[in-house]
């Protein structure tokens, strides 16, 4: 069993047939986003492979060197429920032993399946993510927070480097618009639009 980075063709098998299925389009970025990002060397889209066959993801976004962001996690249908999950984010801490990782997992107050918010967070923390002080808010999806380091990390220090990630990508303009970290909980929910808006 082994964590990689994925080629370009494992990448583009990978979306269509664990990503796209699992995660509803205003959570998804479009492909061609991702192999620009590969291409632009701020993306990781690991696999695990085991016996000669992907049986799982995870895709981190880099920041500034030291930070990246979890931005999606994936197992394959035959492989849910076995810990297959857990490995990963374990062989993740490994490769990326040292960094800060940042997470997103949808908010269950928010959350069209709350039940599945909440397993996800519970997931999430018995595979060792600390939750931050702030929630944050990408194209209409509100999220919870969470990371992995070897160490407590201040939310200022978590918050500048979570808003470079978007920023840097986006510019500007449309973080302003379709971004909010932190999210103010009193403030009304932005539109739900498609990432590649």
């Amino acid at each position: 069993m082994e964590l990689r980075t994925a080629t370009l063709p494992e990448l583009k098998t990978v979306y269509e047939t664990l990503l796209r299925p699992a995660f509803p389009p205003a959570e998804l970025k479009p492909l061609r986003a991702m192999t620009e990002m590969l291409e632009d060397g701020c993306y990781d889209p690991l696999v695990l492979v085991e016996d000669g066959e992907i049986t799982g993801a995870c895709f981190l976004w880099m920041g500034v060197p030291g930070w990246t962001l979890l931005d999606y996690l994936c197992v394959s249908p035959t492989r849910r429920g076995g810990g297959a999950g857990g490995e990963i984010l374990r062989m993740m801490q490994e490769l990326y032993a040292g960094w800060v990782i940042l997470g997103e997992s949808e908010s269950p107050t928010e959350a069209p399946d709350t039940a599945m918010a909440e397993r996800r967070l519970g997931f999430y923390a018995r595979n060792h993510a600390l939750l931050a002080g702030y929630d944050s808010e990408a194209f209409g999806v509100r999220y919870k927070t969470l990371y992995w380091s070897d160490g407590p990390v201040s939310d200022e220090d978590l918050m500048l480097q979570h808003r470079f990630i978007y920023e840097s990508r986006f510019g500007a303009e449309k973080y302003a618009k379709y971004m909010r970290i932190p999210l103010n909980p009193d403030a009304p929910p932005l539109p739900v639009v498609p990432w590649d808006q």
